[in-house]
């Protein structure tokens, strides 16, 4: 132990007497002899670490659930939306073919449709001009 990467001042730990690596009660590493590796050693007393891991596990599963309910949400809603582009496409070749129709005709027949608009205004405005000019009396 003599690197003093883990020492807090001249000759102490950073986390008191404890090892370097310890974590929380209950964990304690011993280093593995002519190794570089750590062997983690698990109090019996803090074994709610297993329920704490079982736990994860479930909160893991419910999230997973989740992103595959979201997963089928949005594929669904991307046909939907794919559908709903193509009958907005079709009926945008509907409206135009119409009106192209339209424009044809009025062309080959006439237009008198303004002229019939005019005279039904005139003759309007003439029968409620008479109309008030008869009940003044």
């Amino acid at each position: 132990m003599a690197s003093s990467s883990h020492r807090s001042g001249p000759g102490g730990y950073l986390y008191g007497d404890a090892d370097p690596y310890r974590s929380r009660d209950g964990l304690s590493t011993r280093p593995v002899a002519g190794s570089d590796e750590i062997q983690l050693r698990i109090d019996p007393m803090n074994a709610d670490m297993d329920d704490e891991i079982t736990g994860l596990r479930n909160h893991v599963r419910q999230l997973r659930n989740v992103a595959q309910e979201i997963h089928s949400e949005a594929t669904f809603q991307k046909d939907f939306l794919d559908q709903l582009q193509m009958t907005l496409i079709k009926a945008q070749a509907g409206v135009k073919n119409n009106m192209r129709r339209l424009n044809k005709n009025i062309v080959k027949h006439g237009s008198n449709h303004i002229v019939h608009v005019v005279l039904f205004a005139l003759l309007l405005f003439t029968v409620l001009y008479l109309w008030s000019k008869m009940f003044r009396r």
